[in-house]
């Protein structure tokens, strides 16, 4: 990794070994920015803090060497990522006002790709991670993640069952507890639908009567132009001397036909006129209907307004403003579906009742399940910490695990007894240690010592190590509380994994440091940064003079010398 304007790192290339990196250094000097460089180049969060004071931002640059095939591999290449040379070149850049971009094989791509890419490259291990697993949900997704498809399987179809069951017992708390405003609701949409009924409204009534309302509030004045309009168009039999268009139009229609046969022009004029007088006759007979049918009857414009009345007042109440009575009509047909719903209220609640019983039923023999599958794996993992742990300087202890139950009468049956459930089953798992023959397991949070603690968090770091597909492990500070023997036995299992992966540790321990086949300083410069040298592959007597600092801080003490010589030769012969 090449590593810029980050934290008090100015610019630093770090070079790693393909088996056991030791990354040592002052407190303070860096080395955690180490850690953070590969974070950043495995999608973690950008934080702008990070950027060097005075900087504008910072980049990390790392070049991986992936295996050809991997899942890794296709994900870079659907995103038009190119190896170089069998491995993956990744760029990260954060800029001090917050920004970030990240660059996968020279393509630019979203930072959650890099993300994606981290659970097969690289498996991270850290101080966090040892105070998470002191949380039983932790150890109970450490033992799922174990036991891998043996719990998995069972969990998926326990989750779907378990998000059915909410769904329903979250629906039925709605029906019950609702029920007296759902009866209410229930009556005020029976007493509309009563009165819209009563009034038995069509559609489009409203406009019609408007219509028939206007006709019959001005029946004089439209008889008496409709009989004036007849009177001029086919004359008044009160006056015989008048003068009417029918009679007109007729004259001039038999002035032309008399001579049509000599100009056909004329004749078509006669014919066009001949049209007209059809038409006066026929306009003249609708006026003269239109009059006598004319109903002038004020009783029935008074039972016209009535109906009216009638109609605004149901659509004040139920129709919307503007849309008249077929807004009253739409809510009828709503509200009679809505009512059924409501009325239909004790049959779906038996329904729901009786679903969520068998869902009861389901997640229990699931639950049971679940129980099973980690009650095996539990005894495979505990097996394989114990062990490390013999690996780690602790050949006596033992660990193993809790499995067990809360009685609860309103959970779910698991073998014979109503025990509570949750997301993830019924199962409460913790991980509990008895460090010495004769002691009884005690959870590890309160069995176990910090150097013991640390030991154990490792061996299950360890152990996960065994069972992650990926090719890298990084441990910072997982040594931490530890010492003396302890110490140099952590080295020799840190260097055991190597031989099968690649291995990151930053440690403050000169005993596992010794083991590395490769080790890093990091030291800052007077002016407190790193620089590119500031990062540099330790050899011989450099090696040995920084092993002397760190077992007594002194780099020129004699015994500290002999010391460190000691544990390079005694790390050689393990090997």
């Amino acid at each position: 990794m090449r590593i810029r304007s980050l934290g008090v790192i100015d610019d630093a290339v770090v070079e790693l070994s393909p088996g056991f990196t030791a990354v040592t250094g002052e407190t303070g000097a860096g080395k955690t920015m180490v850690v953070t460089s590969l974070g950043l180049l495995l999608g973690g969060r950008a934080d702008p803090a990070l950027v060097r004071i005075g900087s504008e931002k910072a980049v990390v640059e790392g070049r991986v060497t992936v295996p050809p095939g991997t899942s890794a591999v296709v994900r870079a290449e659907e995103a038009g990522a190119e190896l170089d040379d069998g491995a993956l070149l990744i760029s990260r850049t954060v800029s001090a006002e917050g920004r970030s971009r990240a660059h996968l094989g020279g393509r630019s791509v979203p930072v959650g790709l890099l993300a994606e890419l981290a659970d097969d490259l690289v498996a991270v291990h850290g101080q966090t991670d040892q105070q998470g697993l002191l949380k039983l949900n932790r150890q109970r997704q450490a033992l799922d993640r174990y036991a891998g498809d043996g719990v998995a399987v069972p969990l998926a179809k326990y989750g779907e069952a378990y998000r059915r069951l909410r769904a329903v017992a979250a629906e039925l708390e709605e029906i019950v507890t609702r029920a007296r405003e759902r009866a209410q609701e229930a009556d005020m949409l029976r007493y509309g639908l009563d009165e819209i009924a009563g009034v038995e409204p069509r559609e489009g009534e409203d406009v019609e009567l408007a219509e028939e309302a206007e006709r019959l509030g001005h029946a004089e004045a439209l008889a008496s132009a409709a009989t004036a309009a007849h009177s001029a168009l086919a004359g008044n039999p009160e006056d015989p001397e008048g003068i009417d268009a029918a009679t007109l139009v007729a004259g001039a229609h038999r002035a032309l036909e008399a001579v049509r046969s000599h100009d056909p022009a004329l004749a078509a004029l006669a014919d066009r006129i001949g049209e007209i007088g059809i038409l006066l006759g026929d306009a003249a007979g609708e006026l003269a209907g239109y009059a006598d049918d004319l109903d002038a009857d004020p009783l029935r414009l008074a039972a016209v307004e009535e109906r009216r009345a009638a109609l605004t007042a149901l659509t004040r109440k139920y129709g919307q403003h503007g849309d008249g009575i077929d807004s009253v009509l739409a809510w009828a047909e709503q509200g009679a579906a809505r009512l059924t719903q409501l009325d239909g209220d004790d049959e779906r609640i038996e329904e729901l009742t009786a679903e969520r019983d068998a869902l009861r039923a389901e997640l229990g023999g699931l639950a049971q399940a679940l129980t099973d599958a980690r009650t095996e794996a539990a005894d495979r993992f505990a097996a394989a910490v114990t062990a490390e742990l013999g690996s780690l300087a602790m050949p006596h202890a033992r660990v193993s695990f809790a499995i067990r139950q809360t009685e609860d009468p309103e959970g779910v049956e698991v073998d014979g007894r109503t025990v509570a459930y949750g997301p993830s089953g019924a199962d409460e798992v913790e991980l509990l240690l008895a460090p010495h023959p004769g002691a009884p397991p005690r959870p590890i949070a309160k069995g176990a010592s910090g150097g013991e603690l640390s030991r154990v968090m490792l061996a299950v770091e360890v152990v996960f190590a065994g069972t992650d597909p990926v090719p890298t492990y990084l441990f910072d500070e997982v040594d931490a509380g530890v010492g003396g023997k302890a110490a140099v036995e952590i080295g020799r299992r840190l260097a055991k994994l190597a031989k099968s992966a690649q291995v990151v540790v930053v440690t403050h321990l000169p005993q596992v440091a010794a083991f590395a086949d490769r080790q890093l300083l990091v030291e800052k410069t007077n002016d407190g940064t790193v620089t590119r040298s500031g990062v540099k592959v330790l050899e011989g007597e450099e090696r040995v003079k920084e092993l002397s600092r760190m077992l007594a801080g002194q780099e020129d003490s004699e015994t500290a010398r002999a010391h460190a010589e000691e544990l390079l030769a005694t790390a050689r012969a393990d090997k």
